[in-house]
């Protein structure tokens, strides 16, 4: 847990640097401000927008008696989409449109589903629950043979 903490705090925002300096040498260091405004205000907007498509999915799955888990995993990858597209880089942005088109969203949330179910499956997922007094509970997570967000068998 550490190294991915020391990753993702230390090494993507290094490597974001240098793409920008890369691209700040190639077309100059106006055009590549300009790219990360833009990206930043494009995905602000398109990160509002599918947030409130999802935002309104969970509702009418729910005044219609559903779950909704699809419309739940689709808003928080539109969350994670929208700020990693707040943040400045190249990298970033690239992931952070993938989660706020529907169809790469799709994909990446099967991709985190099925590495979800095998760390179930290997028994490294674990949950805490906290009872009445406070004190908390470990579990192991269990695979449920039902989408989420569909309620058909997978």
């Amino acid at each position: 847990m550490l190294g991915r903490l020391i990753f993702i705090f230390v090494a993507v925002p290094l490597l974001e640097l240098a793409v920008l300096l890369r691209i700040g040498q190639w077309i100059g260091l106006l055009p590549t401000v300009a790219l990360v405004v833009t990206t930043g205000v494009a995905g602000a907007a398109l990160a509002r927008r599918q947030g409130v498509r999802a935002f309104l999915a969970v509702q009418r799955e729910l005044a219609s008696g559903r779950l909704p888990g699809r419309s739940l995993l689709d808003g928080l990858a539109i969350l994670v989409g929208g700020a990693l597209l707040l943040t400045p880089g190249v990298l970033t942005d690239v992931i952070g449109f993938g989660l706020l088109v529907p169809v790469s969203r799709r994909r990446l949330q099967r991709l985190a589903l099925r590495g979800l179910e095998r760390r179930i499956r290997e028994g490294s997922v674990e949950f805490q629950v906290y009872g009445a007094g406070g004190e908390p509970t470990t579990r192991r997570a269990e695979v449920h043979t039902r989408d989420p967000g569909s309620g058909q068998a997978r």
